[in-house]
């Protein structure tokens, strides 16, 4: 990856670059913005920008051996750390364990969600960390000298999802960092970071992605129509794994869509025994999914509330969606939605403690049922 392949993103990568090309690379940064907006290919665009021996005022030469070993992302000084399960089939509670399988999926497609990562593993009901053994690792690898005589890299992706013993051995790396050691933390929820960790590094806020790049890359690479692609760009709302999953059949989404217009109607239809059958489906899929599911809902009522203001731009919803919604969103108002809302994020703390899922599900169902009549 290149700065080149990075969608839109001008502003990042012109700050990037500014700082290789003024000597001020910092040894710790901190890059944070939502799904779907380019993190990870951004770093490695960078990573191979700092390490490339001939590169050019913009981006890296791509023909020197440090670029073609990015290529294939088999560069021996850059170090990937991203969260992982572990399995029965012999796989221990380190990244290295799943490198081979992690480089093929980010060369395949950059752009991607934890929910698409923990497919790739086959994740089922596990929910991914980064363990504690990492750490050790992770000090093990900085410790040998450069192989080329340059920078090191540590890309970190999803610092939030690190277990408390490696966040706290990190934090003794990032305070005395080894010479020319640059840590790239790829965050989604940098308030689930340790308070220590945000403090050594530099922060920067990635913006979403303008719907104009992401309109043109969909007509550039997936042969879009330019009115199709203008509209699937808006409702990518700056996300481009929205925007692809828009293009692409999306099982997940359509299951998770079924789910909660069966929800919606059995709660205000207070079928009580569906419900219950409701709530034990949703209990068998994993918990990552469960949450995925319930990041899903907290979406819809959103969009469903604003689809109440009668304007078409403001709201992000597919056309299945969009025709829910027109008999659907007169029962969000303001005296249920931050209930319901409330409600959601409730339900998917339990899910993260382990609780049992056919419970909270059921409750969750249950509860339902009087906020839709207020």
């Amino acid at each position: 990856m290149f700065f080149r392949d990075v969608i839109g993103q001008e502003a990042a990568k012109l700050k990037l670059i500014q700082e290789v090309h003024e000597g001020r690379i910092p040894h710790a940064q901190l890059i944070c913005g939502p799904e779907g907006i380019g993190k990870i290919p951004l770093a490695i665009a960078y990573a191979r920008f700092i390490s490339c021996t001939n590169r050019g005022e913009a981006d890296a030469c791509g023909t020197c051996p440090s670029c073609i070993k990015f290529n294939k992302l088999v560069h021996p000084d850059v170090h990937f750390v991203f969260p992982i399960v572990k399995s029965a089939k012999g796989k221990k509670e380190v990244c290295d364990d799943y490198i081979a399988d992690w480089r093929r999926f980010v060369l395949d497609n950059p752009y991607f969600g934890l929910s698409h990562w923990l497919n790739e593993m086959g994740a089922e009901n596990s929910q991914a960390i980064i363990y504690a053994k990492e750490s050790d690792e992770i000090v093990r690898k900085l410790s040998l000298k450069s192989s080329q005589g340059g920078y090191k890299f540590v890309i970190l992706w999803l610092p939030e999802k690190m277990h408390a013993v490696c966040a706290n051995k990190l934090l003794k790396l990032l305070e005395e960092p080894p010479e020319k050691t640059v840590f790239l933390l790829l965050s989604e929820a940098p308030d689930m970071v340790l308070g220590t960790i945000l403090s050594r590094a530099q922060r920067y806020n990635m913006k979403k992605i303008d719907e104009q790049s992401i309109a043109q890359v969909l007509e550039k690479k997936y042969g879009i129509q330019p009115r199709e692609s203008q509209s699937i760009a808006h409702l990518a709302n700056g996300d481009f794994v929205k925007a692809l999953e828009t293009i692409h059949l999306n099982e997940e989404k359509q299951l998770f869509f079924d789910l909660f217009v069966s929800l919606m109607r059995l709660s205000y239809q207070r079928k009580i025994k569906e419900m219950k059958a409701w709530s034990e489906q949703v209990a068998a899929m994993g918990r990552e999914r469960q949450k995925s599911f319930l990041e899903y809902c907290q979406r819809m009522v959103r969009e469903n509330f604003i689809h109440n203001l009668h304007n078409p731009n403001l709201t992000y919803m597919t056309l299945d969606e969009q025709n829910f919604a027109t008999r659907f969103a007169p029962f969000i108002n303001e005296r249920n939605v931050m209930g319901l809302m409330d409600e959601m994020s409730e339900a998917q703390k339990h899910i993260q403690q382990n609780v049992n899922a056919k419970m909270v599900f059921f409750d969750f169902s249950l509860k339902m049922i009087v906020l839709l009549k207020q």
